[in-house]
C-alpha cells in the first residue's frame, strides 16, 4: 500500500481495532459503537468478530473489532483471520491497541503494521492501570518517534475515547527506517502541533 507519509491516507470509512488479547480492545468497541453492533462468523471459519457504526462530524464510520493477535504472522484461526480482515481493507485506519502497562508486548504487532503500510493511530489504553501502577508513559515521545497519532485513554471510563474520534482523520502511514532515524538522532523527530501530543503529521 501506497501512503501519503505528509497527511491522512485512506478512505478512513472503516476502522479496524487491532491488538494483544486483553488490551481493552472490545470495551474500546463498545464505546465507539454503543448498541450498534453485530457479532458475526468470519465466512468459512468459528471465529467470531464484531462490527459495528459511529457516527461522528457528519462521517460514518464502520468499526471492526479484530480477532485479537500477537502477531500478523498466523499461528492459529484467529490470528489468521485478523490478518485477512486487514488485508480486506487496506483503504481504511488500522487503531493498533495497547496496554499502557505493557507497551513492549505489543510493539512486535504494531511495527508489522507499519511495515504494511497502513494507515494508522495508536491508542495507549489503561492509562488508569498505568497511573495506578506508577508507571510512567510518555505518549507525547513515543508519538513523535513513530510518527503517527498516539492517544493516550482508557476505555473502561471512556477517557481519551473523544480525543481517539477526532484524531481518526489524522491517521497516516510511516515507516520503520524514519522511526530508527530519529530514535538514533539521526533525524529529527516530528514536532508538536497544536492540538494534539506531536506527531506532525496535520
Amino acid at each position: 500500500m501506497e501512503g501519503n507519509p505528509g497527511g491522512d491516507a485512506g478512505n478512513g470509512s472503516t476502522v479496524l481495532l487491532i491488538g494483544n488479547p486483553n488490551v481493552g480492545k472490545s470495551m474500546l468497541f463498545n464505546r465507539l459503537t454503543g448498541v450498534n453492533a453485530v457479532v458475526s462468523n468470519y465466512p468459512g471459519t468459528t471465529v467470531d468478530f464484531t462490527r459495528g457504526t459511529l457516527i461522528m462530524h457528519k462521517k460514518t464510520y464502520e468499526i471492526i473489532d479484530v480477532p485479537g493477535t500477537y502477531s500478523l504472522e498466523a499461528k492459529d484461526l484467529a490470528e489468521e483471520v485478523a490478518i485477512k480482515m486487514l488485508n480486506e481493507h487496506r483503504d481504511g485506519v488500522v487503531v493498533v491497541v495497547l496496554d499502557a502497562t505493557l507497551i513492549e508486548r505489543g510493539m512486535y504487532l504494531l511495527f508489522e503494521v507499519i511495515e504494511r503500510g497502513f494507515s494508522l493511530v495508536v491508542a495507549l489504553n489503561m492509562m488508569d492501570v498505568a497511573h495506578d501502577k506508577q508507571i510512567a508513559v510518555d505518549a507525547r515521545r513515543l508519538q513523535q518517534i513513530l510518527g503517527v497519532p498516539v492517544v493516550p485513554m482508557t476505555a473502561i471510563s471512556g477517557e481519551g475515547v473523544k480525543d481517539l474520534i477526532d484524531i481518526l482523520r489524522k491517521a497516516c502511514v510511516t515507516d520503520v527506517m524514519g522511526i530508527k532515524s530519529r530514535l538514533s538522532g539521526d533525524a529529527a523527530e516530528t514536532p508538536a502541533i497544536s492540538g494534539c501530543t506531536g506527531c506532525g503529521r496535520c
